[in-house]
């Protein structure tokens, strides 16, 4: 990070308007750590941000211990050795467990949280990455299917149950879950202008300083290691997810192997885009009630799935929409594509060399 200036986590790079007036009476509290396998940024602004930013901290280091499927004593660790057993757990993992299973159903399997055993096989996450044998995947392959995961709660707890063999890898979606429990932490709180940024999942809070939208720039994708952008977009109360194909990978004799794997086939995506950011409004997030998870947990689990679907697939899911949100599609032909709903904010980088599309 370069003092308050350009900050690049992960596939969007927050532009923090270091020259924006700070809330009256208040400088803003910003801190940065190192969890769930990413680089994180919080910064808040109002009378008590220091406190907030702190709770804000533990809240994510907190999930990141109940989460992780490489933590030894980890919720899901727990779950994953015990599959094809009834297990309690509590109402965090139960809640993310059933919303994985309904973002599994409504996009065709592309999004599927038992991918786990495939994903161990590559070494995603470890320091074992390799190519798995065709024969090792197809063993494991039936092995990738939410529909057998069960989840009851009962007035006294809360229960999963995996298939014999199976195992969940909940990394596809925590993060977004993580940015859920911010808005609720935010909203709670009385903030009024901050975000927090968790690799590529932002949450942009209230407005800057100054009164205007938060910009958000969205990373070249051809230009990983610098912080380069295919545009911004300025975002007020709202979720921004990517994913992307240049954000995890390894290379074995010549061949690039990327980290989203294809629940259908056990291998790397084969998708004509290189990167898909979902973005999604945070208005209202943990406020009257609004039970966890919400669309920060929804942007995380459709920014995988669509961009396994590729970009037309990606284009006819939004058109067909159920829940609000939109999308910036950066194409491996060298386009970029925003849908209509944030057309308006979002501003093309000049010189970049992408042709720019808007869908509708």
């Amino acid at each position: 990070m370069r003092g308050f200036g350009v900050l690049m986590l992960g596939g969007l790079i927050l532009l923090t308007a270091c020259s924006a007036p700070s809330v009256a009476g208040a400088a803003p509290a910003s801190r940065q750590i190192i969890a769930m396998d990413t680089l994180m940024q919080f910064t808040i602004y109002g009378q008590e941000a220091e406190a907030t930013v702190q709770t804000a901290v533990e809240e994510v280091q907190r999930l990141e211990g109940r989460l992780s499927r490489t933590a030894p004593d980890s919720e899901v660790t727990n779950l994953n050795a015990r599959a094809g057993e009834r297990v309690a757990v509590s109402e965090t993992l139960y809640d993310l467990i059933v919303a994985a299973k309904q973002y599994a159903l409504v996009t065709g399997g592309e999004f599927d949280m038992t991918v786990a055993p495939v994903v161990e096989a590559w070494g995603f996450g470890s320091e074992r990455q390799r190519v798995p044998e065709q024969a090792e995947l197809q063993e494991l392959l039936p092995l990738v299917d939410s529909s057998t995961v069960s989840a009851e709660a009962d007035e006294n707890a809360y229960w999963v149950t995996l298939g014999a063999g199976q195992s969940v890898d909940l990394g596809g979606i925590a993060k977004g879950y993580a940015t859920d429990c911010l808005a609720k932490l935010f909203a709670d709180q009385g903030v009024k202008q901050g975000w927090a940024s968790l690799g590529g999942n932002v949450l942009a809070w209230g407005t800057r300083p100054d009164g205007k939208a938060w910009q958000i720039g969205v990373q070249d994708p051809q230009y990983p290691e610098q912080e380069r952008v295919v545009g911004l977009v300025g975002l007020q109360d709202a979720f921004a997810v990517t994913s992307g194909s240049y954000q995890r990978y390894f290379e074995e004799d010549g061949v690039t192997y990327h980290h989203i794997l294809d629940p259908d086939t056990g291998y790397p995506a084969d998708s004509d885009l290189m990167s898909v950011t979902v973005v999604a409004d945070a208005a209202g997030s943990g406020e009257g009630g609004a039970k966890l998870p919400g669309n920060g947990t929804m942007c995380d689990a459709l920014s995988t799935a669509l961009f396994v679907m590729g970009e037309e697939q990606a284009l006819d899911f939004w058109r067909d929409r159920t829940q609000e949100f939109d999308l910036i599609l950066v194409t491996g032909d060298g386009r970029v594509v925003v849908t209509s709903g944030i057309a308006d904010s979002f501003t093309p980088e000049k010189g970049s060399g992408y042709l720019y599309e808007t869908a509708t």
